[in-house]
């Protein structure tokens, strides 16, 4: 950029200044000062916008690259658990084991079907068995308690084990005696008492006598039964217990692949949504074009610096006159707008809600405050309000040239950065303020101070 080129654009100034006098009736003028705040201004303002773009470009680069890096590692995090936990080898090895878990199922429900009907069969015995014995023993106790009528040297002789009974005795009393329709307890208790025991007892034996050799075969083929039952109730647990393996072992695949599915599923997630944010990220950056931006940067600025230095008195058409006019002989710029090129949009925001209106004008004039030490013409007092509501928090300082300790409170600010306002100025200034407005440092007593690089300051003229 030539010094040329920057005289150029204030040369051109003055028709503006012409017109605005014989239109709008007030003067504006350029002085040597305007010029001198022109090339600070471009200076800073140009390092300040290169760096904050190089920034930006340099997060949107960081940010591509670890979209890029997180996009590999779940790439390849996909791949080595495909590698490691191949889906197909275990979709294999379940198939094998439903085929085993559904045979052994087979065999275990046939295995259960026949032990049931041998525990029926085995049941069924018992039960007739139970069914005879509970017939034979009452006529039995019947007549161990006829007995009781039999004298003490009588009962010697009968009580003996009831399985010394011989097969030829019993066939001879039921020969002799059962098939005799006198031997009745009734009949022979007209003779004796005591044979009427003995009657009742050779019934009872020759009773018991012919249960016992019904039942005794099936008690054996009962306890037969049993053993049989009990050999299948083995042989169905341990097949009860193989299935139980195999449908652990099949659950456990089952579990596995499940779990391996659901990552592989969620790792493919992550890849595509990584891949949606680095596409999305490189339309937005080619979108934003930096680049572009950069090239075109010296332009706008330098626009933006002109604005500052010359053109804040100016109403928006005028400014917006004068800026296509430099725009025609500057470098090239971006769609220019001073709020674009200067504003935060937080900010900006921030401004409007603490009582800036929403237009550009204003918005461009709330940008060139902030970049500058200005002189505010506030008749409704639209300027100071938003002054103060937007630098509250910032412990605002207020001050008039008329305040007694308006000095002490300027010297306070300018020692600890904190915002001021000075409030009526008029048609003059107080010559100690120039120094402060010029940036330059001046002695006060024996002390030799600068002007506040970190506060803000404000005049405001009604």
């Amino acid at each position: 950029m030539s010094v040329q080129r920057k005289s150029s654009n204030s040369s051109r100034l003055e028709p503006f200044f012409c017109r605005f006098l014989s239109d709008l009736g007030r003067h504006n003028y350029v002085t040597p000062t305007c010029y001198m705040e022109l090339m600070a201004a471009f200076s800073q303002l140009l390092a300040m916008k290169r760096g904050s773009i190089m920034k930006a470009k340099k997060r949107y680069k960081n940010g591509l690259e670890k979209l890029a890096f997180a996009e590999s590692q779940v790439h390849e995090m996909l791949q080595f658990d495909f590698r490691l936990f191949p889906h197909h080898k275990y979709v294999m090895v379940i198939a094998v084991e439903s085929v085993e878990v559904e045979a052994a199922s087979k065999l275990v429900s046939v295995e259960e079907e026949a032990t049931a009907v041998q525990a029926a069969e085995a049941q069924a015995l018992k039960d007739e068995c139970d069914s005879e014995l509970a017939e034979a023993i009452p006529a039995l106790e019947e007549a161990i308690a006829a007995l009781n009528t039999l004298k003490k040297e009588n009962l010697i002789f009968f009580f003996f084990p009831l399985s010394l009974l011989q097969e030829e005795s019993m066939q001879k009393i039921r020969a002799t005696y059962m098939t005799n329709p006198d031997f009745s307890p009734a009949k022979v208790a007209k003779a004796s008492s005591a044979a009427e025991g003995l009657c009742k007892w050779i019934k009872a034996m020759e009773s018991y006598d012919r249960v016992v050799k019904i039942v005794a075969p099936k008690k054996a083929k009962q306890a037969e039964a049993q053993a049989t039952l009990a050999a299948a109730m083995a042989t169905l647990s341990e097949k009860r217990a193989q299935l139980k393996e195999v449908m652990d072992r099949l659950a456990d695949l089952q579990r596995i692949s499940q779990e391996k599915t659901e990552e592989k599923a969620k790792l493919e997630a992550q890849r595509d949504l990584c891949q949606q944010k680095l596409e999305r990220a490189e339309k937005l950056i080619g979108g934003l074009d930096l680049q572009n931006t950069y090239d075109n940067l010296t332009g706008d600025v330098l626009i933006s610096a002109g604005v500052m230095a010359y053109l804040g008195a100016f109403t928006a058409s005028f400014r917006q006159d004068c800026t296509g006019q430099w725009i025609k002989l500057s470098f090239p710029v971006n769609d220019f707008s001073l709020s674009k090129t200067l504003g935060d949009p937080i900010k900006i925001r921030a401004w409007n809600i603490a009582g800036l209106p929403t237009d550009s004008f204003s918005i461009d004039n709330g940008v060139i405050t902030s970049n500058s030490r200005p002189l505010m013409i506030d008749p409704q007092g639209q300027a100071n309000k938003w002054v103060k509501n937007s630098e509250k928090d910032n412990k605002l300082n207020i001050i008039k040239l008329t305040d007694d300790d308006y000095m002490r409170t300027l010297e306070n600010c300018i020692q600890f950065g904190s915002p001021l306002l000075l409030e009526n100025v008029g048609e003059e200034l107080d010559p100690s303020l120039e120094p402060l407005l010029l940036k330059q440092t001046f002695k006060q007593g024996d002390k030799i101070v600068t002007g506040p690089q970190k506060g803000h300051l404000r005049l405001k003229r009604v």
